[in-house]
């Protein structure tokens, strides 16, 4: 037997703040008949199709080390580039910029969310070639 994740739990300072923040982010929402709403200590977000979801749960104390599990984000519709420009204008930070590190066409940004979470942007799939490609049918 295996199991499977229900969902994916961050510690937040402001449980509501990250959940609209990362359901603009990933195009996720809200159950309509639990909203979140300010002052909620636990903010839950859902896929489109109600597969994946991301619990925010409101904890005392801020981040103090660097993530131990993180998001690698794959833009769908547009370039990394404009993905980046997309989250930066949204309220994220850029942390670390290995755009083109290795030359044209390589690399991702390292970027943080309003509170500080880093996250990366990779290269959409028009932009490389999928080396996973094979295991998808």
């Amino acid at each position: 037997m295996t199991s499977r994740i229900s969902h994916t739990t961050i510690d937040s300072r402001n449980a509501h703040d990250q959940s609209v923040w990362w359901a603009q982010v990933l195009g996720y929402a809200e159950d309509p008949r639990d909203p979140n709403l300010p002052g909620h200590e636990e903010c839950m977000i859902f896929s489109p199709d109600g597969r994946q979801r991301l619990l925010f749960i409101e904890v005392p104390e801020g981040r103090t080390v660097k993530n131990r599990i993180h998001f690698d984000l794959w833009p769908t519709d547009r370039t990394m580039n404009e993905e980046v420009d997309r989250l930066l204008a949204a309220g994220a930070t850029i942390f670390n910029d290995l755009r083109d590190e290795h030359g044209p066409g390589t690399g991702w940004a390292t970027l943080q969310d309003p509170e500080g979470n880093e996250f990366c942007v990779l290269r959409s799939e028009a932009e490389r070639p999928d080396p996973y490609a094979h295991l998808v049918n």
